[in-house]
């Protein structure tokens, strides 16, 4: 019961401190805590002219202090007209570099993903979280001072034939490049006094892609909003839309919110 406490404590000091880099539409250098488990609900939508959603169910693990891994499952009726289970995919993030200080530091990290998606490919997007079978791998570096937090990524994204027997286009790329900037700010508390206050932190991504040899890219803005309850319970508002466009995707103009349950110190010894 002291571990656990202990854990407690240390989670709702360290969460208001570090919470500006729980980004909504990328993922952080940093790790969630050793031996604890997340899980999160998430929905996305867009109008264009039907309205269209997909649901994820994601389950994240925090192996040690430099391994994170999640599962995740998708739904949608994007490619019809209603809902089916499209596949899964999995995360891996392991993080390489460490320079911390007080109420700042610096991490580096590497990052694979993977998707099995049954769906078919009317999109020139390579997009892995229930559209396209395929692999992604990259790097990505934050850095926090204080209140804010900054983050980047770039990543190389590799495409197959979907199960189902939906093959790729022959004018669809196999290859991409994702590169994403992020910045979050901690709004609220404006002083710490204990692990029960509510944290509100506000972000600002650019999320992009390029198909070398196509001429297709993208970049969108997503503002987004972060509710955080007693340094345990999460909730995120988003919207993404183009500062321009060159390519055929579903991620345009879309809406994402998500629910996130975090348990900690689950498996580790009493």
């Amino acid at each position: 019961m002291k571990n656990i406490l202990f854990v407690a404590i240390l989670t709702g000091m360290v969460c208001p401190a570090f919470s500006q880099e729980l980004y909504v539409n990328t993922e952080p250098a940093s790790n969630m805590a050793t031996n604890s488990v997340g899980v999160r609900l998430e929905n996305q939508g867009y109008y264009n002219p039907e309205y269209k959603t997909r649901t994820t169910l994601e389950v994240m693990f925090g192996a040690s202090k430099t391994l994170m891994i999640h599962g995740a499952l998708y739904a949608s009726d994007y490619y019809q007209h209603d809902q089916h289970f499209e596949g899964g995919g999995v995360y891996a993030k392991y993080r390489f570099l460490s320079i911390d200080s007080v109420q700042s530091h610096f991490r580096g990290a590497v990052f694979v993903k993977a998707s099995a998606i049954n769906n078919p490919m009317p999109n020139q997007e390579i997009g892995l979280e229930g559209d396209n079978s395929g692999f992604q791998t990259g790097v990505v570096f934050t850095r926090l001072i204080h209140k804010v937090a900054f983050s980047g990524t770039a990543s190389c994204l590799h495409d197959y034939n979907n199960i189902g027997g939906y093959d790729i286009p022959a004018t669809n790329a196999r290859n991409a490049v994702g590169y994403t900037l992020s910045a979050g700010y901690l709004l609220l508390p404006r002083k710490y006094e204990n692990y029960n206050q509510v944290n509100v932190n506000v972000y600002a991504e650019l999320l992009g892609k390029s198909n070398p040899g196509y001429g297709q890219s993208y970049l969108d803005i997503a503002p987004a909003v972060q509710f955080i309850f007693d340094s345990f319970f999460r909730v995120d508002f988003s919207f993404r839309t183009p500062l321009y466009n060159d390519m055929v995707r579903t991620s345009a103009n879309t809406y994402l919110v998500r629910l996130e349950y975090n348990l900690f110190n689950v498996f580790s010894k009493r």
